[in-house]
């Protein structure tokens, strides 16, 4: 890992059923994610851990859902992520 590299645990603040899968942007410190899947079987869990990880430029298995399963608010933590550049994407992002 790079000196601008290691575990980041980000909130995140999710709205299942969103008619699109996207990252919104932040508010009050958490990234604000939209996934089309509904909040069943996981699917809409795993629909934000893939956007997750796509944005954090980490493979898929990078990101993990360690709080909030069945919230809208979730707690994920990325491993192998570039702090500095996640600040600089979203300046008001809590990591």
């Amino acid at each position: 890992m790079s000196a601008g590299s290691r575990v980041l645990r980000i909130e995140v603040r999710v709205t299942p059923r969103g008619g699109r899968d996207s990252i919104d942007g932040v508010r009050d410190g958490q990234l604000l994610v939209r996934v089309a899947a509904a909040p069943a079987d996981g699917a809409a869990n795993e629909a934000v851990l893939r956007l997750i990880a796509e944005a954090a430029g980490v493979p898929r298995r990078a990101a993990r859902l360690v709080a909030g399963a069945k919230a809208r608010h979730k707690l994920v933590v990325v491993e192998g992520a570039d702090k500095a550049a996640l600040i600089a994407r979203w300046p008001d992002l809590g990591v």
